[in-house]
């Protein structure tokens, strides 16, 4: 049952994403730039741009879609840490390049996972991360995207110790 509900939602999710960009041209060129504190990122799919901020550039993404994109993190920290993941400074830009996110009608249209355990780094060591990124169906995103021309999105990804509770 499981493999049959995981299968059904694998192949609806590559029919919607085939149908939109077949009919409607949904696609969202997108990049992430990447903060890190008290790590260091590199390799993978990790590229420095021309102001020497790092970026992984998604592609082109359609509604629905899952992207994947690898990284290595390097503990900097004198002391066992465990990792946190955040998304920040969300932006949607239209054909003439304005940001069209203040009419964005949902709250939080990317979800961003990884496949980090939160097993604890120790000093120096260092780990393979896959960053996993999906765009939303929702009807309304999509209704948001048509009606504001959206062309493309970024945002920030910071990668940083999980704060001791």
């Amino acid at each position: 049952m499981i493999i049959f509900v995981s299968l059904a939602t694998l192949l609806l999710s590559a029919a919607i994403s085939i149908w939109l960009s077949s009919f409607h041209n949904l696609h969202l060129p997108s990049v992430g730039t990447i903060r890190v504190i008290d790590v260091e990122a590199f390799g993978g799919n990790l590229t420095v741009a021309q102001d020497g901020s790092q970026i992984l550039d998604w592609g082109t993404v359609y509604p629905g879609t899952i992207a994947n994109r690898s990284l290595y993190i390097r503990s900097k920290s004198n002391e066992p840490i465990t990792l946190q993941l955040m998304l920040s400074n969300l932006t949607f830009q239209n054909s003439e390049g304005v940001d069209v996110m203040r009419l964005l009608p949902l709250d939080n249209p990317l979800n961003l996972t990884w496949n980090y355990t939160d097993t604890q780094l120790r000093p120096g060591e260092q780990i393979c991360l896959v960053l996993t990124l999906k765009v939303s169906v929702d009807l309304e995103f999509i209704n948001y995207i048509i009606n504001n021309d959206v062309k493309q999105f970024s945002f920030v990804i910071t990668i940083k110790p999980r704060e001791p509770s």
